[in-house]
This record gives C-alpha cells, structure tokens and sequence, in this order.
C-alpha cells in the first residue's frame, strides 16, 4: 500500500527528475552495486581512469568496443561537481593514488552513497550535423549490503523472523549461528518488553551476519544491512532487534518483546530502507550488479545457492521497464541490467565463457523477469583492473595454462604463503563445462560443505606512467565491452 509519505517522495523526485533533465541534458543516471567484496569501488575508478585519461590517437585504443572510441569520436572526460549536495563525493582521487602509488593496493570498501558526475564530449557521427555534443553520466555507488535490505519492504517482522531463521538452520550456515540461535529460541516473545535481551540478541545476531559473510562461507543474503555498518545509527533503536520464533499465524500482542522488536523493525525500514529507495535507487536510469562468483565458487555449492537467492531478491527490487518515454521524466525505470562477474583476471581467459554461464544460471529467474518488463539484461566477465597476465609453462611434456601475477601477502595455496612482493604462476584450472555442475558440488571436485582455496587475491598491476608522469589506465578486461552496454547507445 502506498503511503502519503511515498507519494510526497514520488513528487519531490519527479520534480528532481526533471530539474536534472534540464540542467543536465544529455545524460542518465548509472547506479553501480553489487554484493560484498565484489569491487564496486574498483570499477567505479577504473571507468573514470580510462574515460578522463583518453589515450593518444597514435597509440593503441584500450577500449577497443566501446563504439565511440573506437570510431575516435571521444574528444575528452572530465570530472564535474556532481549534482547532489547533500550526498558524499565518490573519492576518486584518492582510489586512483592506492590503485598506482608505490605501495599499491586495493581502495577500501563502500561503506555508503556516493557520486560522480563524469561528463564526456563527442563527436557525432557524420550524418549528424550537429557537431561535437558532451553526455553527462552522474554514478551513483551504494553498498551491495543495503541493496538487499529493500525485499524487507514487503515483509512483516513475522514473515522476516521465520525466514531469517529458517536460512539459519541450513547446514551451511547452523555452526556459526548456533550462539544466537540459543539464545533467541530461549526467549519469549509473549514475555515483557527487554531491553538487555533486545541488546543479545542483536548483538548475537550481527555476529552471525558477520561470520557468515567471512570468506570460508561467502554467504550473500545478509539483510539487513546496516547491521554490518551502522554508520551514525550504532547503539540506536532502529538497530537493537532480530528475529524472533514466531510460528506461522502468530498474533503479536502490544507490550511484548515481540512488539518491541516489531516496532524498531519497522522503524529501521521506515528511516533506513525507505529514504535509500525513494532519494535515490528510484532515480536510476541503468544499473550494473557486480557479484563476486569466484568466491561463492571457492566456498562451495551452499554459498553459490545462497549466491544465487541474493540475486534473484536483488534484481527483483529494481523498478524496471522501458515505460512510457514522457512518464519516465517523472519516474524512471532501469531499461538495462549489467550483471558482471568480477575478478576475471584470477581465471585463464578459457574460463571465461564457463564464468559467464555459470553468472547466466545464478541469475536465471531474475532475468527472465527483467526481460519480461521489458529490460535488456546481460552478464559479463570482467576485470575492471587485471592484476595478472597469462602464460603457458611446460611441465615435462605437458604445457598448462597459467596466470601470473603478484598474490597478496598472507595468501596461501598448497602450504606455499605469499609475501605480498613475489610473482607466482598459478594453475587456476577449468571451471565447469556445465553450468549445473557447480550447484551440485561436483564443479571442482568439491564435496557439499566444504571450500577449494584455488582461487587467490593478486595486488595491483604496477602502473605504466606517460610522458607527463602520470599513471596511463590500468589493464582491464572487458570494461569496453561494459561501458557500450551500459552507455554506448547514447553516444550518438
């Protein structure tokens, strides 16, 4: 049901929408996200580096399918002030300097909204008369973790309950949720408000969120999601709940820990979840997902499963549609979906058609149904910065296909620690022939449960500098073939 609040935010966004269409112009509104560690940030500096670092037209085109690159129409990319106020500037400038300075590493996480407006100046093609245009693309980046926090909008705290619990029990998740879920099926939700048993439990709770998304599991549905970064909202209300055993038909009494935990429930949707949705998921225009299959591949068939239920509530949040060209001023919807499979530089470039279908199968269901409203979808995988080459080393007779490059220290594969300086050949291996196989658990040889460390984390590539000094764009694979998809047809 839509509430008053909902239509206020709906008119105050359409009259953002249209204030931004003329301010603006050309132009669209990309939202970049994706699950845990799957390199949001990564991606985000890699596009702005290679379209703000344009290469010279007497070297090679790093971009070889993005179209008007490689029609040599792209004059130049420059950075704008973005065009919320209100909302954290994506720190570009510091991510590029850990991405290429001496002791290169990888930029933290997303931990909460930011932007950047890129703007972009073309040529159009001759048959346009028009002469050179420039297209602004305002990224918006958002943490994957609050992406799945907007299903609870069309959940009861019951309903919730019931399912948070449920997942819990399975055998991939029932040894680390053992301590919270002890002390929650002790607890009465007949019994009188608690404010000490409303702290355990969240407590507990958060703790099991966080175990479950440590790598030797790499679960993915873990709303809600500012439990694992509250940000300003630590110690509040709106954070202190969990679920409760509240069997199917339950009648929740006012006075009770269960109305407690009900209350701050809503409260978290209405003051977290809500706001999120309404300023600024809502307004997106187009929309890659970055999921990070290596791990879930890592960790096994449980964790490619739970990969895959995260998907499909991901997906199934997004307004999507083509629409009605006049309405969507006022209210947009998504008409592309990017889902791209991170990290591809960890697999021999074989692999990646196999990575690719194993993504095609994880999103299967929500895919279908964004075709269905009318969306293009696609998946990809890709490297926003490769951090490994590829070779062939011969061993005896036989040569294998390798990748190179510089594991992070403390990485360890078969006894063998790395130290964060030394280059290694790794044997990555074959992913699957058959999609299928890896949510059978006979992908790589592995038994139901349990984890094939074979897939390492590298540092970064060590940047090439140009005659200027500064960094050239760093190695990729497959980000052209993103931006087209994502940008592309607009270039024009």
């Amino acid at each position: 049901m839509t509430s008053f609040a909902d239509l206020i935010a709906e008119a105050r966004n359409s009259a953002a929408n249209l204030s931004e269409i003329f301010l603006r112009g050309n132009g669209l509104r990309l939202g970049v996200t994706g699950l845990s560690r799957a390199g949001k940030t990564v991606f985000i500096t890699a596009l702005v580096q290679h379209l703000t670092a344009l290469a010279p037209r007497d070297q090679k085109n790093p971009l070889p399918v993005f179209r008007v690159a490689a029609e040599g129409r792209l004059i130049a990319g420059r950075l704008e002030p973005q065009p919320d106020d209100h909302v954290a500037r994506f720190a570009y400038e510091d991510h590029i300097d850990s991405l290429t300075g001496p002791d290169r590493h990888w930029p933290q996480s997303t931990r909460q909204i930011s932007e950047l407006r890129l703007r972009l100046e073309f040529d159009r093609p001759r048959r346009f008369a028009n002469g050179p245009a420039h297209f602004d693309i305002d990224i918006v980046d958002y943490p994957g973790e609050w992406l799945l926090d907007l299903p609870l909008l069309e959940k009861s705290f019951a309903q919730w309950s019931r399912e948070t619990l449920e997942a819990s029990a399975a055998a991939a998740r029932a040894s680390f949720a053992a301590d919270w879920r002890g002390f929650v099926l002790g607890l009465d939700p007949a019994g009188g408000e608690d404010e000490s048993a409303a702290r355990r439990a969240a407590e507990l709770f958060t703790a099991y969120l966080r175990a479950a998304r440590a790598d030797a599991y790499a679960l993915s549905t873990l709303p809600p999601g500012r439990f694992l970064m509250p940000g300003d909202l630590e110690g509040s209300p709106a954070l202190t709940f969990a679920p409760l055993h509240l069997p199917e038909g339950y009648e929740i009494t006012p006075a009770t820990l269960a109305a407690m935990m009900e209350r701050r429930y809503e409260a978290y949707k209405t003051h977290v979840v809500r706001p999120f949705f309404r300023d600024h998921f809502a307004r997106l225009d187009r929309q890659i997902v970055l999921v990070d299959a290596l791990s879930a591949l890592n960790s096994g068939p449980a964790a490619l499963r739970d990969l895959q239920t995260a998907l499909d509530d991901v997906l199934a949040a997004f307004r999507i549609g083509r629409g009605n060209p006049l309405l969507n001023l006022f209210r947009p919807k998504i008409d592309k979906i990017l889902i791209a499979a991170t990290k591809a530089d960890h697999l021999h470039h074989l692999s990646h058609d196999r990575l690719e279908a194993i993504l095609r199968q994880l999103a299967a269901r929500a895919i279908a149904r964004s075709e269905f409203s009318g969306a293009s979808v696609d998946v990809i995988a890709l490297a926003a910065v490769r951090a490994t080459r590829e070779v062939a080393v011969r061993r005896g007779r036989e040569t294998l296909d390798a990748i190179v490059g510089v594991p992070l220290a403390g990485e360890s594969l078969d006894g063998e620690v790395f130290d964060g300086e030394t280059e290694a050949a790794i044997f990555p291996g074959l992913l699957p022939a058959d999609a299928r196989a890896a949510f059978r658990g006979d992908a790589l040889g592995i038994p139901e449960g349990e984890a094939d460390y074979r897939f390492l984390r590298f540092r970064p590539p060590v940047a090439v500098l140009g005659p200027d000094g500064a960094p050239l764009p760093l190695p990729h694979i497959r980000l052209d073939r993103a931006c087209q998809f994502l940008f592309g047809d607009r270039l024009l």
